[in-house]
């Protein structure tokens, strides 16, 4: 099973969609069972006395928009334990990278990347809508990084 945590600051915006993203990609190739994929945050901003807020309506909008649901989801912290755990750790931005080191500390198994890297774009970031409000050009740029990430795990033959 190849396990994908996908990592923005808040987890209400960038990191859900490419959770939702990646698991509707998977669903329509029938890989469900060869994955396990969630999001997190490296912030706590969105986090109060333990419950995450649910996924930033703009975002969720623009999910709905192409038939995907996210319901139930609530933003959570990424953690040290989450390293071990999961085999790739995809962030949306350099700053997202440089925020989850300071939790992780290190890299040794190079599983930390950005979303775009997967898309042939290395050093993108994706542009965080909840400051830009452009919720269509995050939802293209996560699907192809989501895509290229499908195709990379299939050429690659971890699938």
């Amino acid at each position: 099973m190849i396990k994908v945590l996908f990592i923005c600051h808040g987890n209400i915006c960038r990191s859900p969609m490419a959770e939702f993203i990646m698991k509707d990609l998977v669903a329509k190739k029938e890989l469900e069972d060869c994955f396990e994929i969630a999001s997190a945050a490296t912030s706590t901003e969105e986090i109060w006395r333990g419950v995450g807020n649910p996924v930033y309506p703009p975002a969720r909008e623009e999910l709905e928009k192409h038939g995907i649901s996210c319901a139930g989801k609530r933003a959570v912290q990424v953690t040290r334990a989450d390293y071990e755990y999961y085999d790739f750790l995809l962030c949306a931005d350099s700053n997202n990278i440089r925020n989850l080191m300071r939790i992780i500390g290190s890299d040794p198994d190079k599983k930390v990347a950005l979303l775009l890297d997967y898309a042939g774009r290395p050093g993108q970031s994706i542009a965080d809508p909840w400051y830009c409000g452009n919720f269509d050009v995050t939802y293209k740029d996560v699907l192809e990084g989501c895509e290229g990430l499908l195709q990379y795990l299939m050429e690659q033959n971890f699938i």
